[in-house]
């Protein structure tokens, strides 16, 4: 096995292998002993579902903030597509009266 950082692999007596890792900050070190199968500590369960929180309610703002780039975003094409109907309208009424006009003073 390769070993990266501060982990260190050291030969148990039953022939499995333990992995000690040290902490850079308070120089402690921590043996996970592989051929254990005992739990989690409560303290590590809550540290692991607050992490998991912390991580969902970032993703979730992140998804959130683009929601609502891609709300503005859409809303101001359809303000967009407005001014320009309106625009078209406008132009389309002008031409209807002209034609009346028109019409009107050939019946005449």
């Amino acid at each position: 096995m390769a070993v990266t950082g501060d982990e260190t692999e050291s030969a148990t007596p039953g022939g499995m292998s333990a992995y000690q890792v040290s902490s850079p900050v308070s120089g402690l070190s921590q043996v996970n002993d592989s051929s254990s199968g005992s739990l989690p500590s409560p303290q590590q369960l809550a540290e692991d579902v607050s992490r998991k929180r912390e991580h969902r309610l970032m993703k979730n703002r992140e998804a959130a903030r683009e929601c609502r780039r891609k709300k503005k975003e859409y809303v101001k094409c359809l303000e967009n597509r407005v001014a320009v109907l309106e625009k078209q309208n406008k132009m389309l009424i002008e031409e209807l009266k002209a034609l009346k006009d028109l019409y009107c003073h050939k019946t005449e």
